[in-house]
């Protein structure tokens, strides 16, 4: 029997920029031009002052373990075990990610370690930000 597919994001136009710039191998943010908040997820507006004047830029793609999972469960598209993290980028919002590269233990996955995004390529249109442990 063949191994289950990972489920596979859609982009809207609302996330479109942000799929865009994972297949070019950037993680693409949103600031506010009116305030000045960073955020995820993509979102027309602002979510800490309504203000539908934001723009797109690139980040650095550096973050820090700010709490994780490791899971012992086969789910479609992951052996176990594997990890599910949130993760705090240096320019301030929180997303969910996996961590990839290292040991899937406590031992090697320290909170607040440094970390940096890798792109993992599904298909032609779609590829993932993943983070790993930063290296130097």
């Amino acid at each position: 029997m063949a191994e289950a597919l990972r489920a596979r994001p859609v982009p809207t136009p609302e996330t479109k920029h942000f799929w865009d710039g994972t297949l070019s191998g950037e993680l693409r943010l949103q600031r506010c031009d009116d305030c000045s908040n960073v955020y995820f997820p993509p979102r027309p507006f602002c979510p800490s002052c309504a203000s539908r004047k934001v723009s797109v830029f690139a980040a650095s793609g550096k973050a820090r373990l700010y709490s994780y999972i490791i899971h012992h469960r086969p789910a479609p598209g992951f052996t176990p075990p594997y990890s599910i993290a949130v993760v705090e980028l240096d320019e301030g919002p929180r997303m969910m990610t996996n961590i990839v590269d290292c040991p899937q233990a406590p031992e090697a996955l320290t909170l607040d370690m440094p970390l940096e995004v890798k792109f993992e390529k599904l298909d032609d249109k779609i590829a993932l930000p993943l983070f790993r442990p930063a290296k130097g």
